[in-house]
């Protein structure tokens, strides 16, 4: 099959992914074959390929985030998935990813595409969904007790923005999105915020003006550790900090005061872990759903064609400017 691959971690600037045939994944017993059709990239594969690189004589092959119609089925798969079925997921860091003709991919973590859903569509939802669910809603379904206004830090962005679609569908949270350009703001608002307001500006002086004092939950989906000085200020005693990005240094000591409560987010960590990976697979599910109902739209900003360097190329640099708003998907 064809694939697109890497073997020495590197910058964008001198970009060697490149396509190569390989064999065909394995299939194991509790997996499906994909014939991928579309796929999201995110910001966490740009950030691998300048850091990661492959082992003596092997190679990288990046991808988690995809939809495609199933063309085979490991034992423990069949009954629950049939050849043919267009499907929609995350796949699974520990293997080789979707930047591919086909993925070997456990079928607990993958789910069915609505009918009137497109492959491009699909494939930029379950990343953000995913990251988004555990993070405010944790293990369960649903905000923590008392949280009726969210905050969400960089809500344009793939994460924000279904955070804010959740939060819409699930809930009757007030929620407030950040965005530093007049774009990001509309985005923003197009998902479904109540309240946009400058992250570049005073936060504190922004809510305020907008008769808000303070917080339930913040959700913080980049640069959490330059933020925590405010974040600290609009969040109530006993509120709630998610964050998803790999901050090196949290100064929580401006948070002990009030009894902050911190929620840290890695959308790979059931799979890692073993920690009940069929989880994911039901979120998607309900994603589906409501998709289907037209309670979560897709997230597409940005779609290229074809599975090549030239256009992975593109999305890597669209990926590193840091303004990148919604999702960025490549049609095969």
């Amino acid at each position: 099959m064809k694939a697109m691959i890497y073997r020495k971690a590197h910058p964008v600037a001198e970009f060697a992914l490149a396509i190569e045939d390989l064999p065909e994944p394995t299939l194991r017993d509790s997996d499906v074959m994909v014939e991928i059709r579309a796929i999201g990239i995110n910001p966490g594969e740009a950030f691998i390929r300048g850091q990661r690189s492959a082992e003596r004589g092997g190679y990288v092959l990046l991808g988690w985030e995809f939809s495609g119609v199933i063309v085979g089925l490991g034992p423990k798969a069949v009954g629950r998935f049939e050849i043919g079925d267009r499907v929609f997921g995350t796949g699974d860091m520990t293997r080789d990813g979707a930047w591919a003709d086909r993925l070997a991919v456990d079928h607990r973590i993958v789910a069915k595409i609505p009918e009137h859903l497109s492959f491009v569509d699909a494939a930029s939802l379950p990343i953000g969904a995913i990251t988004a669910w555990e993070a405010m809603f944790r293990e369960g379904d649903s905000l923590p007790e008392g949280v009726d206004r969210v905050l969400i830090l960089g809500g344009a962005g793939g994460v924000g923005s279904l955070a804010t679609q959740l939060l819409k569908a699930r809930t009757q949270a007030f929620v407030i999105s950040t965005g530093s350009r007049a774009e990001s703001r509309d985005w923003c608002t197009k998902m479904g915020a109540d309240l946009v307001i400058d992250h570049g500006g005073d936060i504190v002086d922004q809510l305020a003006r907008a008769d808000i004092t303070e917080v339930d939950m913040v959700f913080s989906t980049a640069k959490t550790s330059e933020s925590i000085g405010w974040i600290a200020k609009v969040l109530r005693p006993f509120g709630h900090l998610s964050f998803v990005d790999a901050a090196s240094q949290i100064n929580i000591g401006a948070l002990m005061s009030k009894s902050i409560t911190l929620h840290a987010e890695m959308v790979f960590s059931r799979i890692l872990y073993g920690r009940a990976p069929s989880l994911h697979g039901e979120i998607l599910k309900t994603i589906a759903r409501w998709a289907d109902e037209r309670r979560i739209r897709s997230i597409v900003a940005t779609q290229l064609h074809g599975l090549s360097p030239a256009a992975m190329r593109r999305a890597h640099e669209v990926l590193e400017t840091g303004r990148t708003i919604g999702k960025i998907v490549i049609l095969f």
